[in-house]
């Protein structure tokens, strides 16, 4: 089957969340199923490496006509760990400092969502499925339905919408319409939700398959507290609604070969953790005690992520015979928190403004517990990636974190980590506490380190469930 994965940004070219990460993974599962699996993103010239750039051949060029505009297309090429990758070059829309949060980003992305099916015959490749992917390609089944299916080539071109998180859909006014989308009249409907225009909207009306990455929050997002409005669409069109959950790329997440490690370990040499703990705690000036657990967070400082609950019981965590690192920026009061916390408990907390790929790496590592209290997570990877380290996950019930993380059960051992359900800051306290008094189980502590890193969390068993999704269109 011939797939190209149609994304705003990808591993390890240029990635900025989890929807990076995914499509630098999921299409070499593809490949590894025996598929040909491609991918397309923009060509961002600030923001991709020098030596990423000198790798990639120009394959040729071609115009987009957007509305009244009609805007150069490049395409360039470049190939890594057997997966081809192509990149749409054009300076006025991608030359820029940072991937999103521009003032003209619809513009952009409809550009870019239009510029995918232009650039097929230039680049010889016509998929049995084009896999599109959050609000900023969710334009690209749209177009395709408009304006290509007549050509023999596309006629047959299945497509598939997956939404990462729905709370942001590219909602704009409706002067798009006419002016930078160039849909035809008839064709508004596709967009037009409420008294906008609704990217998102337009993916899930116009793809014949629209997944989501785990199969609670395909369900959670029927409701409208999770939904961000959506609802109506999604329950109308609930018959082409999937949810698949995420993996991650077990070779990059890999304590026995990460690079950023002080110290590699594997399950079998899991005693070496204590000597990351210890030099992590040298590097950021805390004491190091290996019968202290060491609680760390890896997030965005947002509520989405829980940073409420975090706040309400901080006080009542640090009285405990603990340590805590948070790594992540994000909302400025809840930055200024932690640093707050961080100067009332200098001796037990360390807030480290800013996201590192290294530094998260050595705080996976160097942590016993991994809090993630999110309000909602369509998917997540950090637990994931926690368990992996033998860091055990604390998590809500909710989208992906609930289909990842199984309860602890201490009387047959089984489940690797600990749960809370309602979003409340004393259940979450709860739950901090049930792991806090595992640590000190040290049967049944080890018992749930085991039991999480020897957890398959690799892409092949969702790449499989993808791929019968497309069959079945």
């Amino acid at each position: 089957m011939k797939i190209l994965f149609v994304a705003s940004e990808a591993a390890p070219f240029v990635r900025s969340g989890g929807l990076g990460d995914v499509a630098g993974a999921l299409p070499k599962a593809f490949n590894k199923l025996g598929h040909d699996a491609r991918v397309i993103i923009p060509f961002y010239k600030e923001e991709i490496k020098e030596n990423f750039r000198n790798g990639m051949r120009f394959l040729g060029s071609t115009y987009v006509d957007l509305s009244w505009r009609r805007q150069y297309v490049g395409v360039y090429e470049a190939v890594y760990d057997g997966v081809t990758y192509y990149f749409i070059d054009n300076e006025f829309y991608f030359k820029r400092r940072g991937l999103y949060g521009h003032f003209d980003d619809g513009e952009r992305f409809a550009y870019f969502s239009k510029a995918v099916p232009e650039v097929l015959p230039l680049i010889g490749f016509f998929p049995d499925i084009l896999h599109c992917n959050d609000w900023h390609t969710a334009l690209t089944p749209v177009y395709l339905d408009v304006y290509y299916r007549f050509s023999e080539e596309y006629r047959n071109i299945k497509t598939v919408f997956t939404i990462h998180n729905i709370e942001f859909q590219g909602k704009y006014g409706t002067e798009l319409l006419a002016d930078v989308m160039g849909l035809p009249e008839w064709a508004h409907s596709l967009v037009m939700y409420g008294d906008c225009v609704n990217y998102m909207k337009g993916g899930i009306e116009s793809a014949a398959a629209v997944t989501t990455v785990s199969e609670t929050y395909a369900t959670e997002i029927l409701d409208p507290y999770y939904s961000y409005g959506l609802e109506s669409i999604l329950s109308e069109r609930r018959y082409k609604l999937h949810g698949v959950v995420n993996g991650i790329d077990t070779a990059m997440y890999d304590p026995k070969t990460d690079g950023a490690l002080f110290e590699n370990y594997t399950l079998r040499t899991y005693n070496k953790k204590k000597l990351n703990k210890k030099a992590l705690c040298e590097m950021i000036d805390l004491g190091y005690d290996e019968n202290r657990p060491m609680i760390a967070m890896v997030t965005r400082l947002t509520e989405q992520k829980g940073m409420d609950l975090v706040a309400a019981v901080i006080d009542e965590i640090m009285r405990a015979d603990v340590q805590m690192v948070v790594l992540g920026t994000g909302d400025w009061k809840y930055e200024n928190m932690i640093k707050r916390v961080e100067d009332q408990y200098p001796a037990k907390f360390r807030a480290i403004l800013q996201f590192s790929s290294d530094l998260a790496s050595k705080l996976y590592a160097a942590s016993d517990i991994f809090l993630m209290p999110s309000k909602f997570e369509p998917c997540g990877l950090s637990q994931m990636i926690a368990m992996r380290y033998g860091s055990v996950p604390v998590v809500r019930e909710t989208g992906g974190l609930k289909d990842t993380v199984e309860p602890y059960n201490p009387v047959e051992k089984t489940g690797v980590g600990f749960t809370f359900k309602t979003y409340n800051a004393y259940d979450m306290l709860d739950a901090v506490w049930r792991a806090y008094g595992t640590f000190f189980d040290k049967e049944n502590w080890k018992a749930v380190v085991s039991n999480g890193m020897k957890s398959d969390f690799g892409w092949e068993a969702s790449a499989k469930k993808y791929i019968d999704i497309y069959n079945g269109i």
